[in-house]
């Protein structure tokens, strides 16, 4: 009896995911460069904050010489130790600067400090935040003016994950559904909502509706620094645009632990650093993909097994839209119980490593409780 309660519940919540009025689990929020479109206006700047990127930066930067050959393009070297400036003044950019960072102050994180002291340097109308991992295609920098041209302060573009290594075909389809899922697109667009997102690699930003909004200082400690950025240009008054392109890709493999480390580094600050939060959100993953698999397969009748069968159908056909998108094999959907486990045990890591007063840890650097 409590089996048969507990799935027809699951079933209620993937009810409403799949038929709440925004859609998160569809992709029709897009944004496709036009490789035969003129050469747009140079009226941004580039800002690319890098930290140990030699490995990656040449090729971003060669990509975004072709992509946006008359930008101003801004390295801020963030206390690299292994040439990362090096590689980046060796990739040919004409109208290239490499800024050589300082450490954050007291309160920052190392990436808004970066690009805060890129933004100094800044005259340009529009800013673009690059990530030093990510190569986007010729026709992008006009697609994300063009769309800017629409009354948008702030205009994001998620990348496409690199797909090598069994763990990213895995984890990172699941990983852009569940971001869908808690920001959906449909209302950081809208508006009058209160939803703010963006992808932090691929930004196009107002400078004026940036500096406006404080500058990258006004939420110098955020983790989260891309939802963050978005939500102070869109509670200043603007209008903020999110969307999914396959014209700017990944450029970094991540392997298992890789993706572990990046879930962990933030998951505990989604939560907002609350126990009560994470012990209902564990409660609410086991609930609804776990529940419905234990109905279909142990429950004792048909008014048990009903309601699982059509919770698992329901969990498949929402995860099938973000597998058609990526190309990935659909029979994946039948792993999500276990890519969901995964991903509620490096966010009770998250929030043991939170507990024990270390907020997050990237690139070298830890963040801890209180500092800010």
């Amino acid at each position: 009896m409590i089996l048969s309660m507990l799935a027809t519940v699951s079933l209620a919540c993937w009810l409403s995911v799949l038929l709440a009025p925004w859609r998160a689990w569809l992709y029709r929020e897009r944004l496709q460069a036009d490789p035969d479109a003129p050469p747009g206006s140079d009226d941004f700047t580039v800002l690319v904050p890098a930290r140990n990127e030699a490995a990656l930066i040449g090729e971003t930067l060669r990509a975004l010489a072709a992509a946006a050959p008359r930008a101003k393009v801004i390295v801020i070297d963030d206390q690299s130790d292994d040439g990362t400036a090096d590689a980046a003044r060796a990739s040919g950019p004409s109208r290239l600067e490499v800024l050589q960072g300082t450490p954050p102050p007291q309160g920052w994180t190392g990436k808004l400090w970066a690009l805060q002291q890129g933004l100094e340097r800044v005259d340009t109308p529009r800013v673009l935040l690059l990530d030093a991992d990510i190569r986007i295609a010729p026709g992008l920098p006009q697609a994300l003016q063009r769309k800017a041209g629409e009354s948008h302060a702030l205009v994001s573009a998620c990348a496409e994950p690199c797909w090598d290594g069994f763990a990213a075909r895995w984890l990172l389809p699941a990983f852009v559904y569940f971001f869908k899922l808690l920001y959906p697109f449909a209302l950081a667009n809208r508006a009058g909502s209160r939803v703010a997102a963006a992808a932090g690699g691929v930004i196009l930003v107002d400078r004026a509706a940036l500096v406006a909004a404080g500058g990258f200082g006004a939420w110098r400690d955020a983790i989260i620094d891309d939802c963050a950025l978005a939500a102070h240009v869109k509670r200043a008054g603007h209008r903020c645009w999110i969307g999914m392109t396959r014209d700017a890709v990944s450029l970094r493999r991540e392997d298992l632990g890789d993706i572990a480390r990046m879930v962990a580094r933030s998951a505990f600050v989604q939560l907002r650093e609350s126990v009560l939060l994470t012990s209902a959100a564990s409660v609410l993953l086991v609930l609804v993909f776990w529940v419905p698999v234990l109905a279909l397969a142990a429950g004792p009748d048909r008014i048990t097994r009903l309601p699982g069968l059509l919770a698992c159908l329901a969990m498949l056909v929402g995860y099938l839209p973000t597998l058609s998108y990526y190309r990935r094999n659909p029979l994946a959907a039948l792993l999500l119980p276990l890519t969901a486990t995964f991903f509620l045990v490096t966010t009770l890591y998250s929030s043991w490593r939170g507990v024990a007063g270390t907020r997050s840890v990237w690139k070298g650097r830890r963040y801890l409780r209180g500092s800010a």
